[in-house]
């Protein structure tokens, strides 16, 4: 089975930069997709044989997750279930008969981090929520988590310890999050691999010179390391300011 992750930055625009090209080409079962700006009516996709679903932010051309999905889910929920993190479609479960797959985009904790507190209260509800899912059966993860994990997961690490994505507190989420029994996979795969980004500002040619950053993730609940067979950053292919991830499972 072949899973891919995308924050498009949006999905209009990168429809016009070969998204639909990427998908066809790769053929993943499943493909999850963040920061689609989008509200409901603003675009039809003809995607052969996949189910859509859609979760769109209240505050137009802003935040929003989907997911594309050769098979039916069981059953699909939308959000945390809790008002104040619901209002910006960044969160689809699907639950399928051997896993939840739950696609993400967290909310970025903005410049002087203005909104580490709110960034911070999302972090343990959605920590809480995660394992109350893999008590019932396994979870994988995946979407933009908006933090760099560790110095070897981004370029500049020094110029950016009280910067949105590397402060010590979205860095120790992870790390907490990780001990409740969970695993990057790519780092299972890679452990040591530098240089292994998936965003890139937009600004001084950051992606031509790989100045990057690796936030975006599949992590999966211990217990599947039997179905981890590959996980890949498609770093060459282009259309947003972020790569596509990917995870192939046994």
């Amino acid at each position: 089975m072949k899973l891919i992750s995308w924050n498009v930055n949006g999905l209009r625009a990168c429809l016009k930069k070969g998204f639909l090209e990427f998908f066809n080409d790769i053929d993943a079962d499943i493909f999850c997709v963040q920061e689609t700006k989008l509200q409901e009516g603003q675009i039809e996709l003809n995607l052969e044989n996949h189910y859509q679903y859609w979760n769109y932010a209240v505050k137009k051309g802003y935040s929003g997750t989907a997911i594309f999905t050769k098979k039916k889910p069981l059953d699909v929920k939308y959000g945390l279930g809790i008002e104040r993190h619901d209002q910006e479609g960044r969160l689809i479960t699907l639950e399928f008969e051997d896993f939840f797959l739950i696609n993400v985009y967290t909310p970025n904790s903005q410049r002087k981090l203005a909104r580490l507190e709110y960034r911070l209260d999302w972090e343990d509800c959605f920590r809480k929520y995660l394992n109350e899912l893999k008590a019932n059966k396994p979870v994988i993860l995946c979407g933009d988590l908006n933090v760099a994990h560790n110095e070897i997961d981004l370029k500049n690490p020094k110029n950016n310890k009280r910067n949105a994505g590397f402060s010590d507190e979205e860095r120790a989420k992870l790390t907490e999050l990780l001990h409740c029994g969970f695993i990057d996979t790519f780092r299972y795969f890679y452990p040591d691999k530098t240089e292994a980004y998936t965003w890139w500002s937009y600004m001084r040619k950051a992606r031509e010179r790989n100045a990057g950053w690796r936030i975006d993730y599949f992590i999966t609940s211990k217990g599947t390391n039997s179905w981890l067979k590959n996980g890949e950053i498609y770093s060459n292919i282009l259309g947003s300011d972020h790569c596509p991830v990917g995870l192939t499972l046994l």
